[in-house]
């Protein structure tokens, strides 16, 4: 008995892989150089702040055209306009202080949090998307936080941004959970 990766699956994991290193990569040197300015809301956090989210319509460009015959295709366009929306709005909150940003943060975490993990789901034959529909349903739980610490006495930006560290832990992990793609027969 002969078995062959499937062609489909085989062809988006591997640019999956790669997407979710770069994912990787870039969440962790983001996180550094915002957590070292975070202590006010100067235009250069806010920058750094908006950029976040435009990463993640670009990435959701790059996978909607690496995945388009085994992706959830409505799913990643949704995310693409989820992502502009936040860092427009992101953008805009930045003028208004600590808690608008907070706000805008959480509500974009939780609809990305939400796609995230639906896309993790649709894509479970593919293999190495559990790290993916764990850091989704993640994200929802702390988007909620952030919107929650916005009313807080004295809101902080460190725990949103510390939001991109559990989540490039989670695309390193399925970076390197996509190495086995699933076998047909």
């Amino acid at each position: 008995m002969t078995t062959l990766t499937a062609p489909g699956f085989s062809t988006t994991a591997t640019a999956l892989r790669r997407l979710y290193f770069a994912r990787f990569a870039f969440a962790v040197v983001w996180a550094a150089v915002t957590f070292a300015i975070a202590d006010e809301l100067t235009v250069l956090t806010t920058t750094l702040l908006v950029i976040y989210p435009l990463v993640d319509a670009a990435a959701a460009v790059i996978d909607l055209r690496s995945s388009r015959t085994t992706g959830s295709p409505t799913l990643l366009r949704v995310n693409i306009v989820v992502s502009v929306l936040a860092a427009v709005g992101l953008a805009v909150a930045g003028a208004s202080g600590i808690p608008a940003v907070l706000r805008v943060w959480g509500v974009w975490a939780v609809v990305a949090g939400l796609v995230q993990l639906v896309v993790g789901v649709t894509r479970r034959g593919m293999g190495g998307q559990w790290p993916m529909i764990i850091s989704g349903g993640l994200s929802v739980l702390a988007g909620g936080a952030f919107v929650a610490a916005a009313s807080a006495d004295d809101p902080a930006l460190t725990n949103a941004i510390g939001y991109a560290i559990p989540g490039a832990i989670f695309f390193l992990i399925a970076a390197i959970r996509l190495r086995r793609t699933p076998k047909t027969n």
